[in-house]
Formats: structure tokens, C-alpha cells, sequence
């Protein structure tokens, strides 16, 4: 089971041809389930209840809290380390648990973290993004004088949680360090979280606090925003559309902050239930999997980077290169890996920090303080309460 791509084109790829053709040549009747995204959480929720269900499941978002439930992936990664080469740092990270070194699900891909924006109207304004402050000062001007704002969520959904951490990241904060341990509480936070609030303000709309997981796609395409965080989504289906304005929509790295220049947009992750009828065989469908990362990279319109850099080593020429027919704003596919990150940087996406993810407590705290329900610093200090409550339960069931 697994998400609709939001890449049309990947779907029928994914399906028609990779799976029935390993079907085919493993002699297994492979069937694939896509689902909405906001479905899956449910969806394998009522597996674990079952205790029955798909030998895969696909998370976008972090799930290792769920561990009780999944089989060590271990042998899938170290089988395609040997045929592919080494992983990226963060998609290791992102999967591995230091504690109890196991690995809680596997991803052949990530998605990019990125900028989408109107060239045009920043142009204009003659500003560029590059950095968290321009955001501030370029989007602000560009509302006032084009009515156009800029806008990511602020309610608790996927694109709000990675947005705000890319932001937290980038500023030099985090949920925990290295180790493990719970850090949310600091400086940098509280400047995070006033930065958000003067950008929720300055430069964009009220709508921010209730939006899905389409809605930043939908302010864009609809013309009504300048900027937005997304994957590659936006762009692809402006094309698609043949919106007037498409060739204006323009990617760029995530911003700097005071910090780092730092994304996170999530993986696309599989996990083995341990209740699973056949685990040989759905190891060995992503082992085999991997090895078409390239054919993947392209199906998806570039928005499945690869976990294994090796498996696409013409990447930069596939989204670069002179000649190509490749419009130039996905040249910067190449430096994508370069300030991406997983949730719970500096550390690894361990069971507490995928808690603290599906409970909102980020997304709600950057909330209280946008809309001034509450000062910063109580937003703090009610978000740490609840963050070291978790990491003490994970860490008493030896978790951490």
C-alpha cells in the first residue's frame, strides 16, 4: 500500500510496469493499493489492529513509533550497500535506531525540500530568496504592492511539520542533539518561532492555519501566492496544466538562516509488518526496487531522489545538462542532497521524535505564537514539557 504519486505519471510506471514485471519474473502476484496520503496513517493503523494486511506499507511521515509492529530492515540495507553503494547520511538516519541498532523501514528515495516561487513577481520586487530574512523582506513587499503573499501551513499536517523544522533546523535549533536528548528548549527556538510569527503577520495569509497537504499546491496554481515550500509538485503540475504563468514558477534551495541552510520534506519509506505473509519477498521487491532508482528518478519527474546517489550517476545531466529539453530551473536538482536533512536533526528519527511529529506539538506551539495566543516563551515551555515527557517514556522502554 502505498500513496497516489503526487506525479501522475509515476503511478502507472510504479505499477504497470516495475511491479508486474518483477511479478512476473519472481513468479509473486504483486498487488498495489495507492491511497490519498492523508490515508495512510489510518490505513496501517487499522492493519496493526487487524494484525493483517499488506506485506508493504508506504510512510511519508515518520513512523518509528510504530517498531513494535516492524521487522528489522537490516538485511535490505545491507544488501543494497553492496550492490549499489553507500546510502546518504540522512536517509540512514532517518531509519536507523543507535540504540537498538535496528532499522525501522527502508527508502530507495527522498523528497526534495525546495522553494517554489514566482519569478516574475520577485523579479519585480527585486529581491530572491536565498535566505529565511529575504523570505521575510521580499514576500512582504510583493503582498503589499501585488497582493500576492506568500504562505506555508501552520496546521498540524506533513508540509507544516517539515517546514517548520527545516526553519528550526536552519536557525540552529532542533528537538534533540546528537545523542538523543530532548533540546527543543533553547535560544534559537524562540528566535525560530518569532521569525514565523513576523512572516505569518508581514507576508501571509490567515488561511495558512487551516490548510491540508494540497493546499500549498492549490496557492500556487491558482496564481493567488509568491512563494511557497513544496517538492516538486507545483511546478510539474503547472506544466501540466499548461498554466499561463508556469513558466514563471521558479525552485530554489531552502532558505538560510542564521545557522545553516538546512530542508527536510520527508522520505518515501517502506515498512515490513511483522505480521507479514510474505517478508522474503518484500525484502527483495526493494532490494530489486533500488536497483531502478533511475527509472523511478524520471517516472516521478525528479521528485524521487535517490537514497543510493550511485544508482543515478547521470542525475546533473538529466536535470542540467545543455540541450536536454529540461526547463533550467530543475538544475539545482544536483545540490538537492547538499542541505537536506532528517527529522530530528542532528540525530537520528528515533521512536520519541516520531511522537513528537504525529502528536503536532511543533506545528502547534509555531501556531500559538503566530496567531499570539500565546507569548514565545510559553509556547515554549509547554512544548518542552510535552517533548520531555515522551523522550523519558521511549527512553524507559530502552528506546534511547
Amino acid at each position: 500500500m502505498q500513496w497516489r504519486h503526487f506525479v501522475p505519471a509515476y503511478d502507472p510506471w510504479f505499477n504497470e510496469t516495475f511491479a508486474r514485471q518483477w511479478g512476473d519474473r519472481n513468479d509473486v502476484d504483486v498487488i498495489v493499493d495507492n491511497v490519498g496520503f492523508a490515508d495512510l496513517t489510518p490505513r496501517a493503523a487499522a492493519e496493526i489492529q487487524a494484525q493483517r494486511g499488506h506485506d508493504l506499507i508506504q510512510f511519508v511521515t515518520p513512523h518509528a513509533m510504530l517498531v513494535d509492529h516492524l521487522v528489522d530492515h537490516r538485511e535490505i540495507f545491507e544488501e543494497c550497500s553492496k550492490r549499489y553503494g553507500k546510502p546518504t547520511d540522512f536517509a540512514l538516519r532517518a531509519h536507523f535506531n543507535p540504540k537498538t541498532k535496528t532499522y525501522t523501514g527502508f527508502a530507495a528515495a527522498y523528497q526534495p525540500a525546495l522553494i517554489t516561487y514566482r519569478g516574475d513577481l520577485w523579479v519585480k520586487a527585486q529581491a530572491v530568496p536565498n535566505t529565511w530574512d529575504d523570505v521575510l523582506t521580499g514576500a512582504r513587499q510583493i503582498k503589499l504592492l501585488d497582493g500576492k503573499p506568500a504562505g506555508f501551513s501552520l496546521a498540524p499536517e506533513h508540509n507544516c511539520e517539515q517546514t517548520l523544522r527545516s526553519i528550526l533546523y536552519s536557525f540552529g535549533a532542533s528537538e534533540q542533539d546528537a545523542d538523543g536528548s530532548p533540546t527543543l528548549k533553547s535560544g534559537a527556538t524562540l528566535d525560530a518561532l518569532r521569525y514565523v510569527k513576523n512572516l505569518f503577520e508581514q507576508a501571509m495569509i490567515p488561511d495558512v492555519l487551516g490548510w491540508d497537504g494540497a493546499s500549498n499546491n492549490r496557492f500556487m496554481l491558482t496564481g493567488e501566492g509568491c512563494l511557497t515550500v513544496d517538492s516538486l509538485s507545483i511546478p510539474r503540475a503547472a506544466e501540466s496544466m499548461k498554466l499561463d504563468f508556469a513558466g514563471d514558477l521558479r525552485l530554489a534551495a531552502m532558505p538560510a538562516g542564521p545557522a545553516a541552510r538546512l530542508g527536510s520534506f520527508g522520505f518515501y519509506t517502506y515498512s515490513i509488518w511483522k505480521f507479514a505473509e510474505n517478508p522474503a519477498g518484500a525484502k527483495q521487491f526493494l532490494i530489486d526496487y533500488v536497483g531502478q532508482s533511475r527509472a523511478a528518478f524520471l517516472a516521478s519527474g525528479f521528485q524521487n531522489m535517490p537514497c543510493y546517489p550511485d544508482t543515478v550517476p547521470d542525475l546533473e545531466a538529466l536535470t542540467g545538462g545543455p540541450g536536454n529539453g529540461v526547463a533550467a530551473k530543475y538544475g539545482l536538482m544536483k545540490d538537492v542532497a547538499s542541505w537536506t536533512t532528517n527529522t530530528g536533526h542532528p540525530g537520528y528519527t528515533n521512536p520519541a521524535v516520531s511522537e513528537v511529529y504525529a502528536r503536532g506539538i511543533v506545528s502547534k506551539m509555531f501556531a500559538d505564537v503566530a496567531t499570539g495566543r500565546l507569548a514565545p516563551e510559553q509556547a515554549l515551555d509547554g512544548a518542552d514539557r510535552e517533548e520531555r515527557a515522551i523522550f523519558d517514556r521511549w527512553r524507559e522502554r530502552g528506546q534511547l
